[in-house]
């Protein structure tokens, strides 16, 4: 059904950090497009929760790996499903293969360019022609503290970080003059499933390392989102905001 409301395409929002975007875009009165690649449970629950809080929006889930092209194009149809427009779109879906650079496989690198740097590409592309249509846009790439200032045993993670937020800077310079703005978060530690599993004497000594003693939340990196795409951070453009409690200092 045709509506006036806003509309956000999130990736990797079937749990974690893009499920708390997810939600928070949805609570804001925005139809989301929800993109998730396997786990489609967790992707039901995410659209579950956003209804949970009203009739705010309308959400639609859309199934797919992100380092295919394919992938870019259904997400951008649900988008435009809704209005013809697209507003907003987050890429945050990405992977891990982690190793040490003695031992890492080719497979392993690629498949972390591919999901994390390529994938990005994909949406950016794919959206850039509604958004210099309608002469607007708001597009948000999930970078890293580590695609900053690296960290052993993530080369791969991190190149495709670092990468994402080149293709940003280099999105912001193209496409400023048309009111679309192309900015960067990079998370630190987080809050989520992986960390859930650690031993309280490693969740101990993280927080230790970290100036604000304790890791983020998914909340926190919705909340920096939800300014970048906020019409009041119009004048931001080409920047990396660090959500780190202060590790990138």
């Amino acid at each position: 059904m045709e509506n006036n409301r806003k509309t956000a395409i999130v990736t990797g929002a079937g749990r974690g950090i893009g499920r708390a975007i997810a939600i928070s875009f949805y609570k804001a009165g925005y139809n989301v497009v929800v993109g998730f690649a396997g786990n489609e449970e967790a992707a039901k629950q995410t659209k579950e929760l956003c209804e949970e809080c009203g009739p705010l929006g309308e959400v639609v889930l859309v199934k797919g790996n992100v380092a295919d092209a394919e992938t870019a194009d259904c997400l951008l149809d649900a988008a435009l499903s809704f209005n013809g427009r697209v507003d907003v779109v987050v890429n945050n879906a990405g992977i891990t293969r982690d190793n040490l650079l003695a031992r890492m496989t080719e497979d392993d690198f690629n498949q972390v360019i591919d999901a994390n740097l390529k994938g990005t590409f994909f949406l950016c592309q794919k959206v850039t022609k509604p958004m210099m249509k309608q002469r607007y846009g708001r597009i948000i790439n999930i970078s890293s503290v580590v695609g900053v200032h690296g960290n052993a045993g993530q080369v791969n993670y991190s190149a495709s970080k670092a990468g994402i937020i080149g293709l940003t800077k280099s999105i912001a310079k193209e496409l400023a003059s048309r009111n679309i703005t192309a900015n960067a978060i990079a998370p630190g530690m987080i809050e989520t499933d992986m960390t859930k599993v650690l031993g309280d004497k490693v969740k101990e000594s993280i927080n230790s390392s970290i100036p604000a003693k304790r890791m983020g939340t998914p909340e926190d990196i919705a909340n920096a989102v939800m300014f970048l795409a906020d019409e009041n951070s119009s004048y931001i453009t080409g920047q990396v905001l660090g959500v780190d409690g202060g590790m990138g200092m």
